[in-house]
């Protein structure tokens, strides 16, 4: 676009080059009306060199940026149609794909009514949290919001889950519940986790539906998604994928209080919402 610098013309710094990088992946193989484009690993490796970046310590990291962190540069969003957006999704072992998709931010509602639960963290796990993805999953877990949510009966049963996945390669997700409601059934609830300034991704929870899909196709998969806001409150989110979007099915917002600090009015108020 006029008066924007190429990634060859642009000066390099620590805090573009990610930018530079992933722009001249794309640019170098994008052509108008696409709306898929395959790359790998190894491009990362070979446009920097072109471009003469030092790489990354960890290359994923330069994924995991644009995927969860920040926005692709503005180079790439002005190329997609209006109401899309470009998202990265894994395709195989070091192996990715910029793809348009519907442009649906997964953030929270700010004018979602908010629901006040008694803070059941212990007192040391809360005075050395940080606000970060670990600190969302250990407050989902000791206040049971996850049981709360979605009106059922679950169980952590493992965090980080690292596994493959055909057509994916190697995913993670944050953590894995399994659950049992008043029918007997059984769910498998996997846990996507925000804090700071890292958001919710389409793509992780594209990724858990896909790993339920495999590994335990006969429980019900519940992928939700939690998100902290600010001191104590989280949004919860549960989602479902309708074609080959990602739509939010649900969405709740808990603040963790002092037991005392949920008034009568309060419970008066919940009710009304039954």
């Amino acid at each position: 676009m006029a008066g924007q610098l190429s990634a060859e013309e642009r000066p390099i710094t620590s805090q573009n080059r990610y930018s530079a990088i992933i722009e001249a992946i794309f640019s170098a193989k994008y052509t108008v009306g696409q709306r898929a484009i395959d790359f790998e690993r190894e491009d990362i490796v070979t446009f920097a060199a072109k471009l003469n970046i030092a790489l990354p310590k960890n290359l994923g990291d330069l994924i995991y940026t644009f995927r969860y962190r920040t926005e692709l540069p503005a180079s790439i969003r002005t190329t997609a149609p209006e109401g899309e957006t470009w998202i990265i999704r894994p395709t195989g072992r070091s192996k990715y794909r910029f793809v348009l998709v519907t442009d649906v931010p997964l953030i929270p509602n700010a004018n979602l009514a908010v629901t006040k639960v008694p803070d059941a963290t212990p007192g040391i796990i809360a005075k050395y949290a940080f606000n970060d993805e670990q600190s969302v999953l250990a407050r989902v877990r000791y206040n049971r919001l996850i049981d709360i949510f979605l009106g059922i009966a679950c169980y952590s049963l493992q965090n980080h889950l690292r596994t493959t996945v055909t057509g994916m390669g190697q995913v993670e997700t944050d953590e894995l519940y399994v659950g049992v409601d008043k029918s007997g059934s059984h769910h498998v609830i996997p846990v996507q986790a925000k804090g700071g300034n890292d958001r919710l991704s389409r793509v992780q929870i594209e990724q858990d539906i896909a790993v339920c899909s495999e590994k335990m196709p006969s429980l019900i998969c519940r992928p939700v998604g939690a998100q902290f806001m600010k001191d104590d409150l989280i949004a919860l989110f549960e989602f479902e994928q309708q074609g080959d979007d990602i739509r939010v099915a649900s969405e709740k917002h808990y603040l963790l209080v002092s037991p005392d600090a949920v008034t009568d009015d309060d419970l008066a108020r919940y009710r009304r919402r039954l």
